[in-house]
């Protein structure tokens, strides 16, 4: 059964690659692992193409050692809410606490000063090799910039209420998968890429708002017990839909 809160995951990472934190220093990100300068990237003409194979092959692999990270983490936070079943209800309140503090921040209600730390984990491998890319998005995955950082952590709440190890994995997964498949599509169209964000860098604040709405959407969803009772309204409205669970 396809369930609202993977749909909700995958819609939390899109918006994720969009905040104010992420979403400028992907051109950053694009040069070091294509091995080219500011100024090749944003050339009208576009970049040599050995340089643009480079650069999609090592935005690929970026993206699955940032999912790497995050499944894992997944399935570890879901493994804690196994080992604390007896306990599943304080920890579903839990998760609704984390979710609207988190969609307050988001929302700018409130500031937490402790979520804009980063854990940094630095690479030494060349990003323009395949293993370089990879543990370049393992060290992404265990940096979280301060933007993603919360809604991470709230993800991850969720997962401890999954009941199954895979479950909380897959969530993670499809976050992952949301957050990273901008970045790929912004290495296939790089150009147009940066043109489209130079003309909406101003509205990058919306994103947060977003993401705070989504975040005390759920919490209000999970609280009322309303998560399943959607899930079941959207199969039984949209059928084909069960063949992507």
């Amino acid at each position: 059964m396809l369930d609202i809160t993977f749909a909700g995951a995958a819609l939390a990472g899109l918006i994720t690659f969009f905040t104010p934190c992420i979403l400028p220093i992907v051109p950053f990100y694009l040069c070091y692992m294509a091995g080219i300068s500011m100024t090749e990237l944003r050339d009208d003409t576009g970049i040599a193409p050995g340089a643009q194979r480079r650069l999609i092959v090592s935005a690929v692999f970026f993206a699955f050692g940032v999912t790497t990270i995050f499944v894992l983490y997944g399935m570890g936070a879901t493994a804690v809410g196994q080992a604390f079943a007896d306990y599943l209800d304080a920890l579903t309140w839990v998760a609704v606490a984390i979710l609207v503090i988190f969609g307050l921040h988001f929302l700018g209600v409130v500031r937490i000063g402790l979520l804009y730390r980063e854990a940094r984990v630095e690479s030494k491998m060349e990003p323009t090799s395949i293993l370089g890319a990879y543990l370049m998005g393992l060290a992404f995955g265990f940096g979280w910039t301060p933007c993603a950082g919360p809604a991470i952590t709230a993800m991850l709440f969720i997962a401890t209420t999954m009941g199954e190890v895979w479950r909380g994995g897959l969530l993670m997964l499809v976050y992952g998968l949301g957050m990273t498949a901008p970045f790929v599509v912004a290495a296939l169209f790089s150009g147009p890429f940066l043109r489209w964000t130079g003309r909406h860098r101003d509205k990058l604040k919306y994103a947060e708002k977003v993401m705070g709405g989504m975040m005390l959407l759920f919490a209000v969803l999970i609280a009322t017990g309303s998560v399943n009772a959607i899930g079941q309204w959207m199969i039984e409205t949209f059928p084909g839909w069960t063949s992507l669970s």
